[in-house]
């Protein structure tokens, strides 16, 4: 048998390089410059607006670009820090951090990231929050599927009701330890937690902020249409919870099927599901931080749900007298003072207490950041003008075709636009008002565009890595973005048929 020359000196030839996927602020970045050079592309316009500031159908006009070369390197340099704290100018529209007007910046997601770092930081410092995964996975070692199913419809009702989406960030430092805890990778907590709550609010039945505004702007009745999305939800819901379960069973089984493989530590804490596993007990000590947690992550949820809303259906109805509507800068506060209470009740030392704190904060830096890079992106969407433009050139698209057809084309139009104002609310404000009036010439029922572009919204936010929900979870529970678009994409496939079946149906019938 022949050996291969070495080469010269001696030396063994340098193994080949492994490609590595790029990380998730990597992958902003990208996204920051394609979005930039497109917008060179693209034409500028805009439409009417009315009393409302809704665009008026047919009004489309080109508009003069006003941005200089330097303008649009001004942009691409301050994305970062407007996507953190730009301003939108109400006359121009422009975004910018020394304008006045309106936060369009994720200051407030922001800081909520590093509060709930610090917060959780503090809670595992106690040594409760291990402990009780621990005992709470000893008990559930023959039930982990129910636990896993029952976490996922409660977030998926959540979803569907009030649009439970960047709260669900806040719940990382809870169920990745617990999955782990249960024998389960990484990836089955992104699984519950990112298409759990996500499949809700792509079925949002009566969710305020998507199918609330997306109503108002069609000017249709929000219970128009509720019917045809409740069955949606329970189908969906009920496919989605079985493909985490059948994912969650496979890397138990054989953990070396993992797509999100194991860090350091993550198989050591497999160790509580044992039966034979010695399981400390709680102290009242423990016993008292994770009542406290329990009653933190109760009263967020809390805060932020619009109850009237929810309950009556109505987006415009009136809070009841108990209501809160926290946003996200009081949710903030909440986790520091929370941390802070903790803290307290496990009677940490001043020093001992502000360096862990400091320590959490650190720790969720990442996660943070990729939400500010996110929104950077829309900024620079915003400031060139273009959004309008790419609403216009669907208008011919959707228009003569039959009502089935139509559906399923309001579907599939809407994908790009998810992806280029990830806001719910924002595109529903653009899109609907010149979708809905298409609907009337193909004989399809307004409600059923309703529900195709809820359907699409919600798909695309899935996935695309400019939404704080996506890119934001996989990076808090440390998981690679390219792992979990290799998890999802068949789960994506077969909603994306179901849910064209769906409104074709829907469009049919009614």
């Amino acid at each position: 048998m022949s050996v291969p020359p070495s080469p010269p000196g001696g030396e063994e030839p340098a193994p080949r390089a492994k490609f590595t996927f790029p990380s998730a602020l990597t992958v902003l970045v990208v996204v920051t410059l394609a979005v930039w050079l497109l917008a060179f592309l693209v034409p500028s316009g805009a439409y009417d607006r009315d009393d409302k500031g809704a665009p008026v159908q047919g009004s489309y006009h080109r508009v003069p670009g006003d941005q200089s070369l330097t303008d649009r390197l001004d942009d691409l340099f301050l994305a970062p820090v407007n996507g953190l704290y730009g301003v939108r100018d109400p006359e121009s529209g422009r975004v910018g951090p020394d304008l006045t007007g309106e936060l369009y910046g994720s200051a407030g997601v922001f800081l909520f990231v590093l509060a709930i770092g610090a917060f959780i930081t503090v809670v595992f410092a106690t040594g409760a929050l291990d402990r009780g995964i621990g005992r709470l996975a000893h008990r559930l070692r023959e039930r982990g599927a129910l636990l896993i199913a029952g976490v996922m419809v409660v977030f998926s009702l959540l979803g569907t009701v009030e649009g439970f989406a960047e709260e669900t960030l806040g719940f990382y430092g809870l169920v990745v330890p617990l999955m782990l805890a249960l024998g389960y990778d990484r990836m089955t907590a992104v699984g519950v937690i990112i298409p759990g709550a996500g499949i809700g609010v792509l079925c949002s039945t009566v969710n305020p902020f998507a199918t609330g505004v997306a109503s108002s702007a069609a000017d249709v009745p929000l219970g128009d249409g509720i019917v045809l999305r409740g069955v949606m939800w329970l189908v969906l819901t009920g496919v989605t919870v079985a493909y985490v379960l059948r994912y969650a069973r496979r890397v138990r089984k054989d953990p070396g099927r993992s797509l999100s493989g194991f860090l350091p530590g993550d198989r050591e804490r497999a160790g509580a599901g044992r039966a034979d596993a010695e399981v400390p007990p709680l102290t009242r000590l423990h016993r008292t931080v994770l009542v406290v947690v329990a009653l933190v992550f109760a009263f967020m949820i809390f805060a932020v749900v619009p109850w009237a809303g929810a309950l009556t259906g109505d987006a415009d109805a009136a809070p009841y007298a108990f209501e809160l509507g926290w946003s996200f800068p009081r949710l903030a506060a909440l986790f520091l003072c929370a941390a802070v209470l903790v803290g307290l009740v496990a009677r940490m030392g001043e020093q001992e207490l502000s360096a862990t704190v400091v320590r959490g904060a650190a720790d969720f830096v990442t996660p943070a950041l990729v939400i500010v890079l996110a929104r950077g992106v829309t900024a620079i969407m915003n400031n060139a003008r273009v959004t309008d433009t790419v609403l216009h050139s669907i208008e011919g698209v959707v228009e003569d075709t039959s009502s089935a057809v139509f559906a399923v084309a309001v579907f599939l139009v809407n994908l790009p636009l998810a992806f280029l104002i990830p806001s719910t609310s924002g595109h529903a404000t653009l899109a609907m008002p010149i979708l809905a009036p298409l609907a009337d010439f193909a004989g399809v029922p307004r409600s059923v565009v309703v529900t195709a572009w809820t359907a699409a919204s919600g798909w695309m936010n899935l996935w695309v890595p400019t939404t704080a929900v996506t890119i934001g979870g996989v990076a808090l529970a440390k998981v690679g973005y390219d792992a979990y678009l290799r998890f999802l994409w068949p789960l994506l496939v077969l909603l994306a048929v179901l849910v064209c079946g769906f409104v074709a149906l829907g469009a049919v019938v009614t």
